[in-house]
């Protein structure tokens, strides 16, 4: 069995942080990755500066981003404004073939992240994935609180798989499955991909991604492996967080996610030492350890 490791750190990671890291740190941070033996590796965002200012340097970075053979660096476009973005930098730079949509499985959540109701939503969407197509990118669609909200409590999975099914049907080749808050459990997980397979949606279509504000990220993780699921969202020392959990910790850890794959004999090409060195660096820039127990129990033999 091979699992394929959508690494969001330089993204979603990064964009969490209250200080704003370099260009030039962001770009060594890829190329490590790269290195690593990570091939998906989500570099940044074209969303607006005014709302994430630690990504505002999007397409300084693509111009100049370290290219290795067999990577892709998608990028997540929030709208047609930031679509046209992403173009502007395909045409004048190369290396934007794939792109990520975000949408909301609530109705509270899309008003309060999106300006959008849960159903208008699609509206904004639809001409995002049918130009980014028309120009030959794939488009990923992630769906946010797929397990429970903190306006609204617990969803239910037959409202994800709903909107998920919408997502997908605009045109979409895969869907991230997301526990924003980290309250999922493999129960849950469960329950979630049993709603996506009786909505029609082939689980070969889906992807995950916790957050491990309750310990669950690893067990969530390894139940949706033994559902079938083969490609996983991580953040390569943990780093990232939900701002609307105070006790989140953070994306599932990209080097607890290999040393677990590597215990059960899976291939993934990634070097789990190579990461945590990485880790290692990057904390230090960013002046705080990183959260990861893998990187932890490794610091002291590297």
């Amino acid at each position: 069995m091979k699992v394929t490791i959508y690494e969001v750190g330089p993204r979603d990671g990064l964009q969490n942080e209250s200080v704003t890291v370099p260009v030039e740190v962001k770009r060594e941070f890829v190329r490590r990755l790269a290195e690593a033996g990570l091939t998906t590796i989500e570099a940044t965002s074209f969303v607006h500066p005014k709302w994430v200012p630690q990504l505002a340097d999007a397409a300084e970075l693509l111009a100049d981003l370290p290219r290795a053979p067999g990577v892709r660096y998608p990028v997540l476009v929030p709208n047609e404004r930031g679509l046209d973005r992403a173009l502007d930098c395909a045409r004048k730079h190369g290396g934007v073939t794939d792109i990520a949509i975000f949408g909301s499985a609530t109705e509270t959540f899309a008003q309060r992240n999106l300006n959008r109701t849960l159903e208008s939503q699609f509206e904004m969407f639809a001409p995002v994935v049918e130009r980014a197509l028309a120009a030959g990118l794939r488009v990923r669609a992630y769906v946010s609180m797929c397990f429970a909200d903190p306006w609204e409590g617990p969803v239910a999975p037959e409202q994800v798989a709903r909107v998920g099914r919408r997502l997908l049907d605009l045109g979409c080749y895969e869907l991230s499955l997301g526990d924003t808050i980290g309250v999922g459990t493999p129960g849950h997980v469960d329950a979630l991909l049993d709603a996506f397979e009786d909505a029609g949606v082939g689980l070969d279509r889906l992807a995950v991604h916790f957050h491990d504000t309750y310990g669950q990220a690893l067990a969530n993780t390894l139940a949706a492996l033994r559902r079938g699921i083969t490609v996983v969202d991580a953040s390569t020392g943990g780093i990232g967080g939900c701002p609307y959990a105070k006790s989140a910790t953070g994306n599932l850890a990209t080097e607890d996610l290999v040393w677990m794959l590597d215990g059960l004999g899976v291939e993934t090409g990634v070097d789990v030492r190579s990461l945590a060195v990485t880790s290692l660096w990057l904390a230090d820039i960013l002046g705080r350890p990183s959260p990861s127990r893998v990187v932890q129990a490794l610091a002291k033999e590297l």
